[in-house]
């Protein structure tokens, strides 16, 4: 089949949550069928990327220059309309006229995003609409955490977001969340439209566990950090849970990894025994050297590939509610899971202080993984997409 792939952002290669996903739907598109893929580049390294997709890898990708600051400037003038700010900041003529002069040579189309699916709808070719997040949850949450102005801003994304997603979630063969928790509050919110869960997976040969080389005491979070969860749960943590922890584990130390860290994250770099990475090559190196590791995220949704990818490793996790809540393991088996900051600190106590139990909370969490987030059984959804879309185009009779 010929398929259209939309993305907010060139999807490859998978070193951040987006672009891991997205990366794996179209490398699995790609085996058995004609994929092209339309993006926007956010920097040279996206355009680079779309080289390497296009020359290397055998994928058609058209790669749309695009600067979501500038972007954000321009959408300003919506506050005065019902169109939500997310649509202006993803908008584009030049992404636009590349759909619609390829669009009507597919046989699918494939939204990854909402801002994706406002260039698919109406177009009479069928497709598919992945959320990501659901992207108006999303805001409703920001809008919780946030005072005025910005909670007036973010409640009113979330109300037009959820009218446009209503919208759009009628027109496709199928609507694709990665947990049932997502697909849940869709079909309460959006009843009528069909749904399809399709979890993220792990890469289970990449990330391999390698406990002798966990460094006593040493805690790690992985993270874009320039993403407001992250950094809203690293800044919590920093000031009310680290310290907790340092007053029973003098030698704790804490290891934020990420790129793009804000201001406010880089100041946590300047405090005793925290250290800031900014970007590195390749995270695992620092998470085999965690002796636990940690999610204190207070706004999520979807499933953390954070939590995934330290599970994989073999890797003794705590969370919050809110990050683990997309992952489908038992609390207290396959992870710990805490919601204040005094309980949060003595789960990372109690296995910092107890390296048996560490051991075996990471064995089982590797073993939950294995049985339940392999790629390719995650990715199978993707199949009955095209059975479905050859089902619709067969000729009657």
């Amino acid at each position: 089949m010929n398929i259209l792939f939309l993305a907010q952002r060139v999807p490859y290669p998978p070193n951040r949550g987006d672009k891991i996903s997205t990366w794996r739907i179209c490398e699995r598109f790609s085996r058995e069928h004609d994929l092209t893929i339309v993006a926007f580049a956010h920097d040279q390294a996206d355009l680079d990327a779309a080289r390497v997709l296009n020359e290397e890898k055998g994928i058609r990708t058209i790669a749309i220059p695009h600067n979501e600051r500038s972007q954000k400037i321009r959408s300003l003038p919506l506050l005065l309309t019902n169109k939500p700010l997310t649509l202006g900041v993803f908008s584009s003529k030049e992404l636009e006229r590349q759909v619609n002069e390829l669009l009507p040579k597919m046989d699918l189309g494939y939204a990854f995003s909402s801002s994706m699916g406002a260039f698919l709808t109406g177009k009479g070719v069928p497709w598919v609409m992945h959320f990501a997040e659901l992207d108006s949850d999303k805001w409703r949450q920001y809008a919780d955490k946030h005072r005025f102005p910005m909670s007036v801003v973010y409640r009113r994304e979330w109300k037009t977001l959820r009218a446009f997603e209503s919208k759009i979630s009628h027109e496709t063969i199928t609507n694709v969340f990665c947990t049932p928790l997502e697909e849940d509050i869709f079909q309460k919110e959006i009843p009528g439209c069909p749904s399809t869960v399709m979890r993220n997976g792990v890469a289970l040969d990449h990330y391999q566990p390698s406990p002798d080389a966990a460094e006593d005491g040493h805690l790690v979070f992985i993270g874009v950090m320039d993403y407001f969860p992250n950094v809203d749960g690293c800044v919590w943590f920093a000031n009310e849970i680290f310290p907790l922890i340092r007053r029973e584990v003098p030698h704790a130390r804490f290891t934020i990894v990420g790129s793009k860290p804000t201001a406010e994250v880089l100041a946590l770099g300047s405090r005793d025994a925290i250290e800031v990475t900014g970007f590195v090559d390749d995270p695992r190196e620092y998470l085999k050297k965690a002796a636990v590791s940690v999610a204190p995220l207070r706004v999520a949704r979807g499933i953390q590939n954070k939590v995934l990818e330290a599970l994989a490793m073999g890797l003794p996790t705590v969370g919050t509610t809110s990050a683990t809540q997309g992952v489908e393991g038992t609390p207290g088996q396959d992870f710990l899971v805490a919601d204040t900051a005094e309980a949060f600190a003595a789960r990372v106590v109690e296995l910092l202080k107890d390296p048996a139990r560490a051991r075996a909370l990471g064995d089982r969490g590797r073993e939950f993984v294995e049985g339940t987030y392999d790629w390719e059984t995650c990715l199978r959804p993707l199949d009955d997409m095209i059975d479905r879309v050859r089902t619709l185009k067969k000729p009657v009779g």
